[in-house]
């Protein structure tokens, strides 16, 4: 049915419905405070009878997994259950807000509970518009976890990979991706940081500032920085890609000085050097860099990013499958990219499910640069439980690239046993950093 139908019914229907019961039912919610609107049912929910595939959505689970009692990110996890036997998980893990984005994904049952899986995009469409209230962090989360579990159980359904669903992949050696080189410092360390990366294939790292900087900061502690950066590009040489995470530490004036002060280093980008929220400040300190500009692991929605990409203020997005809102968010905000001429470069700092999922769709993007994820050369005790639970090394890089699964959906298969053994440790604050002053710091 047309839209133009769709509406002159629904208000017909308002003004003249047949059914008296209806009609007081309709009369009576109006009345109530002015400002609802009738049922749904009354307002073609049998719209796509005709349509549907045959699955249900006829259960959903949401879990919390802590790795350590203390864990300020702990994974959520969700499971959706089918009519057919088809299960599709998800994530929307949220830094120091999992109790949050737990309660809201339970407040989406309605939404999921006997809904047709194949259709993603109407379900996605209905949790972000329905809820009225436009998405932040913790909404964004809630619906990236459902999203990505209905793509999983999609791709099952039609017994292929996400990212041919995607139309990818584009190159069959998989994602290119790089690792964390934090708190790797002396000239011997980074020594044989180069020879590991050349003998495994990786051509990229990433590191941070060191410290936390004032609106206007001190000679001393600005060249720190650039020489933070310089010796890092020296250990490692010309063949090896660097970017730099400033974390939105800096102000605008401090990052402006920095991106000028490190040109000639050619490193691949500078991430975050204001908070994203800042946008004219953002276009400031570009304006005055060669250095490309990323930012967007904080945004939500391909409307949270629609500023930055029309304005032409930075040269990658970095947006995070687990709080832009899944799959389907974040192939939105790939498309809008690419018609900008802007490159992608996505987040993934929390579990195994959504860094999965965003390989399935970095797969299939024209615009993709490098894909992010916290970890280091060296597997980490996170690394060795996510192979605990999904019976393969996942997220690790082979010859530099993320692998990609040939298995349908997202490729994987998990059990609720495998999570029990890391219960749920509750909600725990994120860092609180401050500076010497005692006024609040960025990080």
């Amino acid at each position: 049915m047309q839209r133009r139908h769709f509406l002159a019914f629904g208000g017909a229907g308002l003004a003249f419905a047949g059914n008296a019961a209806k009609t007081a039912t309709r009369r009576s919610a109006l009345e109530a405070c002015g400002c609802s609107f009738a049922p749904q049912a009354a307002m073609g929910g049998g719209a796509f009878d005709r349509l549907q595939s045959g699955l249900k959505v006829t259960g959903m689970k949401v879990f919390g997994v802590s790795l350590t009692p203390t864990s300020d990110r702990p994974y959520v996890f969700v499971k959706l259950e089918t009519n057919q036997g088809l299960v599709g998980w998800g994530e929307g893990t949220l830094e120091g807000k999992a109790g949050a984005a737990m309660a809201c994904i339970e407040d989406f049952r309605d939404f999921v509970m006997g809904s047709d899986p194949m259709q993603v995009e109407h379900t996605w469409q209905s949790m972000y518009v329905h809820s009225f209230y436009r998405a932040g962090p913790v909404m964004g989360s809630a619906i990236s976890a459902i999203d990505q579990a209905l793509w999983d159980i999609r791709g099952k359904a039609l017994g292929m990979p996400v990212y041919q669903l995607l139309g990818g992949p584009l190159d069959p050696r998989g994602v290119r991706g790089y690792y964390h080189a934090d708190g790797v410092r002396t000239p011997e360390r980074l020594a044989r940081l180069r020879e590991t990366a050349i003998q495994q294939g990786v051509s990229c790292f990433k590191t941070g500032l060191p410290g936390y900087y004032e609106w206007i900061e001190t000679r001393k502690k600005i060249e720190a920085a650039v020489k933070s950066m310089q010796v890092l590009r020296e250990a490692l040489g010309p063949e090896i890609d660097i970017a730099v995470d400033f974390h939105a530490k800096t102000s605008p004036s401090v990052a402006s000085i920095l991106v000028k002060e490190v040109e000639p280093l050619n490193l691949l980008f500078i991430e975050e050097p204001c908070p994203p929220e800042n946008v004219p400040a953002m276009a400031k300190i570009a304006r005055r860099s060669t250095t490309p500009i990323a930012t967007g692991e904080r945004l939500v929605a391909h409307y949270g990013c629609r500023e930055l990409i029309e304005m032409g203020i930075v040269d990658i997005l970095q947006p995070d499958i687990n709080h832009v809102g899944g799959v389907t968010g974040l192939w939105k905000v790939a498309q809008m990219a690419a018609v900008s001429g802007i490159s992608m470069a996505p987040h993934a700092c929390e579990g195994p499910i959504g860094g999965l999922a965003t390989l399935h769709v970095n797969a299939a993007m024209p615009n993709f640069v490098v894909q992010e994820i916290c970890g280091q050369i060296q597997p980490g005790a996170a690394d060795k439980v996510w192979q605990e639970w999904l019976g393969f090394p996942a997220m690790r890089m082979v010859d530099g690239r993320f692998p990609l699964s040939p298995k349908p959906g997202l490729g994987f298969e998990l059990s609720e046993a495998s999570l029990a053994k890391y219960p749920f440790g509750g909600t725990r604050p994120m860092a609180r950093v401050f500076h010497e002053d005692g006024s609040v710091a960025e990080w």
